[in-house]
């Protein structure tokens, strides 16, 4: 592990007191930069709870029990609560079980009650309220515009989920313990080491680097993602916005932790990182000449200034998938994408 310079240590994400619904769409959500909302959820009854110490907020999310079982990542002492690939990537260094909420709170209290000093890493996975925790949403609802998003709630330990990002937007609230955030602009990702694509630890690709122990030795460009990291300290009741690609890597630092994070995008479109795969597929292998080509037409249809106007020469009706962004415009796109994968344009 070598140590990271004093230039490169990482800044502090903006903040703010909580916020309404109209300021957070108007003040928060389009400046594509995390935000911090300081006792934006202090209100929630699950936070009240939570306040008495660790039983009572067991006691409190007991009280949501009868949904379906919860799927848990379950870590031995030894990962240290880092849940991550195992030591040459066939796999990962934990396991999924499916453990009833009511089951989970037991052993997590008894590690905290006992003081147990190298617990087994315990982390329920985004369980979404209405499926695990039925009647959540009603008692502590976010008055925060997150479209028809459900609760999704993160149970455990003090564990740590990699630097990942989420292809939506992301509202996390704290109800119980600390969290520590440690986020990279998206275009840090050349400098953060990404690990498969194709087998990840819950979904999105990972960074292979622990930002709270590096080894800059084995990732030297690690150091300069550092120096545009941004940290936040969030307690009970703070809730931060993360837009979407942005990467983040989550610590919770307590005995019992929980947070509830909301997950939404402004309108329902087709996966990019689906489109990156498939651009691997057929273009990176490209000879030079040709792939440079292509470039001009992604810079032309999708990322030019005026990729929106690319097609103002035609009429109308002749616009075909180069129209104005529809729900008739996606349907006709997706049924162009499956006629071309089908092998018929």
């Amino acid at each position: 592990m070598t140590i990271i310079s004093s230039a490169s240590r990482p800044g502090r994400v903006a903040e703010r007191p909580a916020v309404d619904a109209e300021t957070f769409a108007r003040e928060v959500l389009h400046e594509y930069r995390p935000v911090i909302l300081r006792g934006q959820v202090r209100h929630w009854a699950a936070v009240g709870a939570g306040s008495g110490g660790d039983r009572p907020m067991a006691e409190y999310l007991a009280g949501f029990g009868g949904g379906r079982p919860l799927e848990v990542m379950i870590g031995a002492p030894e990962i240290a609560g880092r849940f991550f690939y195992n030591h040459d990537l066939s796999g990962f260094n934990f396991q999924r079980q499916q453990v009833p909420l009511g089951q989970l709170l037991g052993e997590l209290l008894r590690f905290a009650e006992q003081d147990v000093a190298e617990p087994h890493a315990l982390y329920a996975n985004a369980a979404t309220a209405p499926e695990h925790l039925p009647g959540w949403d009603a008692a502590n609802a976010l008055n925060l515009p997150t479209g028809n998003a459900p609760a999704r709630l993160w149970i455990g330990n003090a564990t740590q989920v990699a630097t990942h990002y989420d292809q939506s937007n992301n509202v996390a609230c704290v109800v119980h313990g600390r969290r520590r955030f440690t986020l990279f602009p998206p275009d840090q990702i050349g400098n953060l080491y990404i690990g498969p694509l194709d087998q990840t630890l819950a979904g999105p690709p990972s960074s292979m680097v622990d930002p709270d122990a590096p080894d800059l030795a084995r990732y030297p460009r690690f150091e300069e993602a550092m120096a545009h990291a941004q940290v936040a300290e969030l307690e009970p009741g703070d809730a931060i916005f993360i837009p979407a690609i942005w990467w983040h890597h989550v610590r919770a630092l307590d005995r019992l932790n929980v947070l509830v994070n909301y997950w939404w995008t402004a309108e329902a479109t087709a996966s990019p990182f689906g489109a990156l795969i498939h651009a691997l597929m057929s273009i990176r292998d490209l000879p030079a000449p040709e792939k440079a080509a292509w470039r001009s037409w992604f810079d032309h249809y999708v990322f030019g200034r005026e990729a929106d106007r690319v097609a103002e020469h035609l009429p109308e009706p002749a616009r075909g998938i180069l129209s104005a962004a529809s729900p008739a415009r996606t349907e006709r796109l997706r049924s162009f994408l499956i006629r071309m994968l089908g092998g018929r344009v």
